[in-house]
């Protein structure tokens, strides 16, 4: 679950992903989300957001990102889906993802 929160001591918005209180007792699903975490961190892309924190709060891991404003991808995939071709000239958002795609798959989540 991801919501839009505010970070009080830098004075600015994040995006605040924990786990759903129903997976968050389970380690494995715990580690998956650091894992991610680190694995975002790690990339320097103006595609992926930037990772600003993780930690835990009351019994719930989080990472704290930068709030990338526009449509959610579940909107933008109902529009069109997203197909592992496209040509190199096409500017549609699934061609802008292809870039950080590949820079994001060397690494495993």
């Amino acid at each position: 679950m991801v919501y839009r929160a505010h970070d009080a001591t830098l004075g600015r918005d994040v995006a605040l992903k924990v786990l759903p209180p129903e997976l968050a007792g389970e380690p494995e699903r715990r580690a998956r989300l650091l894992r991610e975490a680190r694995a975002a961190a790690s990339l320097n892309h103006p595609n992926i957001c930037t990772v600003y924190e993780v930690g835990e709060a009351d019994g719930h891991v989080y990472i704290a990102m930068e709030v990338v404003e526009g449509e959610p991808l579940s909107a933008l995939l109902a529009e069109r889906a997203l197909t592992p071709r496209c040509s190199a000239t096409d500017s549609s958002w699934p061609t802008r993802l292809r870039t950080p795609m590949i820079a994001a798959s060397s690494i495993a989540i």
